[in-house]
């Protein structure tokens, strides 16, 4: 169990001292700005992790990834760009979270400094009366001191002088002694009555120092478990992410064992194939050989076909040659 309390650590012996209160001021506000920079961190990593799943998201999307694949290879490359596309999603959905968490501590850390505030406003106040009023306290002590001084100095003179001087000396001297006992009165009178005010003020502060401790104390100890809380969600909240990632890796595992080489294989031959024959040899031929084994094949002369009828036989005029026909042919004699 906690036994240390911060009012009974943060007190000095100098009454106008704040020592102790604004060590503990400083403590508060350096608590503050650790929660600040936790904040600032959230929001910062809350970038890196929409960035990173952005970029996941453009990577699935655009980046082609074994395209061509056929068959269950190709289920199972559908089944990785479509969880690394889920893991883009997660990544930007815990960067959500992680702003709402950021505003959360956001939110947290300026209730506290309301709250502190109206305790601080007090204590200022308090600090400043107590202040003036050792001062003016301070000042009758002085001025009482001083008082006293004068009073003594004037009963020395009346005894010094005593058979030394007139009658119209002594009953300056007489009066000057009655004026400052009168004077000395008015200031123990004031001096004692600054010395009450202070010390009522002083236990009042006493009283306010002692609440603004416990006040103080307790926000402390409520900042440091919503530190510790949030710190400890944040890491929670990194491992599910973590956890939900790897459940994405395992559906793109259990699609890889239904991936089939025997299956793939015979879809892609039933798809693709061009022929079960292959190409005969190609053997040696002999150019020799193979003219002496050829026999030579006369193609028949086409009878032209002639849309005209015979031609006339012809004949020789006196003083011409003479033409005969042969098979079909004219012929001339000279």
């Amino acid at each position: 169990m906690r036994e240390t309390k911060f009012r009974d650590h943060f007190w000095s012996t100098d009454l106008t001292s704040t020592v102790g209160y604004d060590s503990i001021i400083q403590h508060l506000n350096d608590g503050r700005k650790n929660c600040k920079e936790f904040e600032d961190f959230l929001k910062e990593r809350a970038i890196i992790e929409e960035k990173y799943g952005k970029e996941l998201i453009n990577l699935s999307k655009k980046k082609p990834c074994g395209q061509t694949e056929l068959n269950t290879l190709k289920r199972s490359l559908d089944v990785f760009k479509q969880q690394v596309d889920n893991v883009g999603q997660g990544h930007i959905q815990l960067a959500q979270i992680l702003r709402e968490e950021a505003k959360k501590m956001e939110d947290f850390r300026e209730k506290q400094k309301l709250h502190r505030k109206k305790i601080e406003l007090i204590m200022e106040a308090i600090h400043k009366n107590r202040n003036l009023q050792y001062k003016k306290t301070m000042e009758a002590k002085r001025l009482y001191e001083q008082r006293c001084r004068d009073k003594d100095e004037a009963e020395q003179a009346v005894h010094r002088n005593a058979n030394l001087v007139t009658q119209k000396q002594q009953e300056k001297l007489f009066l000057k002694l009655a004026q400052t006992k009168s004077a000395l009165e008015d200031s123990d009178r004031s001096y004692q009555q600054s010395v009450t005010t202070l010390e009522k003020i002083r236990e009042e502060w006493q009283k306010e120092h002692i609440k603004a401790c416990e006040f103080f104390e307790t926000q402390e100890c409520e900042r440091i478990n919503y530190f510790r809380n949030a710190l400890w969600l944040h890491v929670n909240q990194l491992s599910q992410d973590c956890v939900q990632n790897d459940e994405k890796y395992e559906e793109i595992r259990k699609s890889l064992e239904l991936c089939s080489i025997e299956k793939d294989i015979d879809f892609f031959v039933n798809l693709r194939k061009t022929g079960s024959l292959a190409p005969a040899p190609v053997v040696y031929e002999n150019y020799y050989n193979t003219q002496r084994n050829a026999t030579p094949v006369r193609s028949p002369v086409p009878v032209p076909i002639s849309r005209r009828g015979p031609l006339p036989t012809p004949t020789s005029a006196p003083g011409e040659p003479d033409y005969a026909t042969v098979d079909g042919y004219s012929l001339i004699h000279h």
